[in-house]
């Protein structure tokens, strides 16, 4: 028989376990949204303004715990988190407004899932990483669903922004370097810490930026721009602030490698989402997804030498 302390281990482990299905869940859907909310942001506001004005409320929503962790931040780690504030933050933040204003939310979905691959290759070239051949096919089946992608036709035409894609995929890169500056230069610090400092550091310029533009005025006088804000806020509060410290405490409780599959799961509902709002979604784009996330797997489970 179990004795009770047996029994509340067992107790404790399930429902740790549950928690973190109900977690993967909830940051999968957030996260997955995110890209139907910078697509409704951009109705009333210009990429830069939806860019820095996610920056601006995340920034704010940080604050508190800026000023709570004051004392025990460690300033002589300045160079790597405004790195990770600048590629983890503030350059994707532009990026993905920049290229959604030309590209279908679903796309963007879709590219984001190359983050991992992205990070292999930053690891490689600049961190000395080993790898293995299944990884590099990894990364070469990756960059074929991408090339497909490029050229699914939509309403018979070849016309595809490249350049917006390009951008995603950009910001794609600017998250590799800024998850490989946090493992070598950042390892020591708590990740709650590591999203705080960045936000505080990068959130004042963008602040300053927006402000120097017809922001307020738009939302003042433009019609259905009270949406476009909406959007714009939850955004910045639910998918950048709140998805933060649920990932946390996701890591908290599970293991790297189960954290890590809410990144085969974010382009599904983005694809939802664009299917939902009308966007053109066809069997390529599925096919394109299906095999960037069989990159993943590679990238992510086959063993360096």
């Amino acid at each position: 028989m179990f004795d009770e302390n047996s029994i509340n281990i067992h107790q404790r482990k399930t429902k740790s376990q549950s928690l973190a299905w109900v977690l993967l869940i909830i940051l999968s859907l957030i996260w997955g949204s995110s890209f139907i909310l910078i697509k409704k942001a951009l109705i009333s506001f210009t990429p830069m303004q939806v860019g820095s004005g996610r920056i601006v409320f995340a920034f704010i929503a940080f604050l508190p715990l800026f000023f709570y962790h004051f004392k025990k931040v460690n300033w002589q780690k300045l160079k790597p988190l405004i790195v990770v504030g600048l590629c983890g933050s503030g350059l994707p933040a532009i990026l993905y407004a920049t290229g959604q204003s030309q590209l279908p939310s679903a796309v963007a979905g879709v590219l984001n899932s190359l983050t991992p691959i992205a990070t292999l290759l930053i690891s490689i070239l600049f961190f000395s990483k080993k790898f293995n051949i299944n990884q590099i096919y990894g990364v070469l089946i990756g960059l074929i669903g991408v090339c497909i992608i490029f050229f699914i036709k939509e309403n018979d035409t070849l016309a595809f922004p490249f350049l917006y894609a390009g951008l995603i995929v950009i910001a794609t890169i600017c998250y590799g370097i800024s998850a490989n500056t946090v493992s070598h230069y950042l390892s020591g610090m708590k990740p709650i810490m590591i999203s705080t400092l960045s936000f505080v550091l990068i959130g004042p310029f963008a602040l300053i930026y927006l402000l120097s533009t017809d922001f307020v005025h738009i939302i003042s006088h433009t019609a259905g721009a009270g949406w476009s804000l909406l959007a714009l806020m939850i955004l910045s509060i639910v998918c950048t602030f709140l998805a933060n410290i649920l990932f946390f405490k996701l890591i908290q409780i599970t293991e790297p490698v189960f954290s890590s599959t809410v990144s085969y799961l974010i382009p599904f509902v983005a694809l939802a989402w664009g299917f939902v709002d009308g966007e053109y979604i066809s069997i390529y784009h599925l096919l394109a997804l299906g095999l960037i996330l069989a990159g993943i797997v590679l990238v992510k489970y086959a063993k360096a030498e």
